[in-house]
């Protein structure tokens, strides 16, 4: 793999400093902004005098338009240069922060989220142009480096965002994040190497609609489906239109000849199985952090939760954070030198350690700051090889677009564990009285229990899934140094463009 921007080690070396520095500060700006505004939302909510389904969608918009355009970005910048496309949705990203700060309505601010989803492309990007500009036995490290310090990111967000909304107000803490996306747009605008160019191809927007339609669809069934009900008429008419636009987009791209989606790739081992890990991942993560949420946030009483307010709460899951941006560089040399199935199947391992840990004891906020530190490094654990088998697999003109398709999945999984964990919660409840005639119902232990066991049920069918991939690992030949050799199986052959 070419070194972008020079032949020269050093030209080498001081393009991929650059690189990773832009990208580490992306992660820490997505992840700040995207947990900062969390603590907001009770405030928001009372504010717009709106209701509990209308302000959920401050995070669904984001989410859902962030997952259908991940694969779009990842093509453009596969056609056009990634580093192009990568500031394309830094603007979205940046001008979706600034209106939010903005917003004089609920609806308004929904709106600026989505304009922010778009901007959630620079995720897979983002991690392309790292497998773009390293050598490929350095990647997992550097992209390790990337995802951990997404951790550092959510971690800010969560103690800063606290602070701003309590003492500030939540506009500021969109304010904030404002300021940070102009300077950071400026640092990777001049900062950033150029790359190698697009391949030229041009993009077949015929389908997008179909497959943005379609994602968009059914995550709006399952965002709906705990407040409308997942039977009634209208959200099943969402979910059979978003499944049949779904389809229809992949029969249709199987006959282009330049997708926007290459399936012929899914053919490829390691990619099926990088895709549904990340799939199956994302849904049990998401149900985790959703219960870990109310269940310090419950009140202290029947053993229900341990009744923290949202600064404690979060200060409670900072340490994992940290924990997350130590291992993420460790996992990473662990699939330079035993390959991404172990790796993964460590990563799942130590996830579901983690949840036996909170289903045996979660009594008190240390116990909890421990078991939530084994779970985050077992997160990190599993995207890393993950991640690492697409940018090794598929051809070097389409690292993006696949990643991009990783990055939607994911997403997809996370917004399926979001509302399999909510609906349990509101399945399993204790009322309590919090004042003179007003009861309010709780998520009980029982939701907590089924929550961490059907997450454990998950990450064991990600084991499962992972024994299929093909393990590779890497070492750098004494010259050229950017020319990697296999340690005991060879890389996989990426297959012709």
């Amino acid at each position: 793999m070419q070194q972008a921007g020079g032949s020269s080690k050093g030209a080498g070396s001081s393009n991929q400093t650059r690189a990773l520095l832009s990208m580490t500060g992306v992660a820490l700006l997505i992840n700040y902004v995207e947990t900062m505004i969390i603590p907001g939302v009770p405030t928001i909510q009372k504010d717009f005098a709106t209701s509990l389904s209308l302000v959920s969608w401050i995070t669904a918009a984001f989410l859902i338009v962030g997952s259908a355009v991940s694969p779009l970005f990842g093509k453009l910048g596969d056609s056009y240069g990634k580093k192009k496309m990568f500031l394309v949705a830094l603007t979205f990203y940046t001008i979706g922060v600034g209106l939010a700060g903005l917003s004089p309505s609920i609806y308004f601010l929904i709106a600026a989220r989505a304009i922010q989803g778009i901007g959630f492309a620079i995720v897979p990007l983002a991690l392309a142009i790292i497998a773009e500009t390293f050598p490929k036995e350095r990647i997992a490290t550097a992209q390790g480096i990337v995802s951990a310090t997404f951790g550092i990111g959510a971690a800010a967000g969560l103690v800063i965002g606290s602070y701003i909304v309590q003492y500030v107000s939540w506009q500021w803490a969109f304010h904030s994040a404002f300021i940070l996306s102009v300077v950071l747009f400026v640092v990777v605008a001049k900062g950033l190497p150029s790359g190698t160019p697009g391949t030229g191809r041009k993009v077949d927007y015929s389908t997008i609609v179909m497959l943005m339609s379609g994602i968009s669809l059914f995550l709006l069934y399952l965002t709906e489906a705990p407040y409308v009900g997942w039977l009634s008429a209208y959200n099943l008419a969402s979910l059979v239109a978003g499944v049949g636009l779904t389809v229809g987009f992949f029969i249709v791209e199987s006959r282009r000849e330049n997708p926007l989606i290459r399936l012929d790739l899914l053919k490829i081992r390691n990619v099926l199985v990088a895709n549904c890990v990340g799939l199956v991942s994302g849904v049990a993560m998401f149900m985790l952090f959703y219960a870990l949420v109310y269940y310090l946030e419950d009140p202290n009483v029947l053993s229900l939760g341990l009744g923290l307010d949202t600064i404690a709460a979060g200060l409670t899951v900072a340490p994992a954070t940290l924990g997350m941006l130590a291992a993420g560089p460790g996992f990473g040399r662990t699939v330079i030198r035993f390959g991404p199935k172990p790796a993964v199947i460590a990563g799942s391992s130590f996830a579901i350690l983690g949840m036996l840990l909170y289903l045996i004891n979660r009594a008190t906020r240390l116990d909890v700051a421990i078991e939530s530190v084994v779970v985050l490094v077992g997160v990190v654990g599993m995207i890393i090889p993950i991640v690492n088998m697409i940018s090794i697999s598929i051809p070097d003109d389409s690292v993006a677009t696949g990643l991009g398709l990783n990055t939607m999945l994911r997403n997809i999984g996370g917004a399926v564990g979001a509302v399999i964990g909510t609906t349990i919660m509101s399945t399993y409840t204790t009322a309590l009285t919090v004042a003179p005639g007003v009861t309010v119902a709780f998520p009980d232990p029982t939701a907590f229990n089924y929550i961490f066991y059907l997450g454990i049920g998950f990450l064991l069918f990600a084991i499962a899934v992972s024994l299929a991939a093909k393990n590779y690992t890497f070492r750098a030949r004494s010259a050229p140094r950017d020319e990697p050799t296999a340690l005991g199986a060879e890389p996989p052959e990426k297959p012709a463009a």
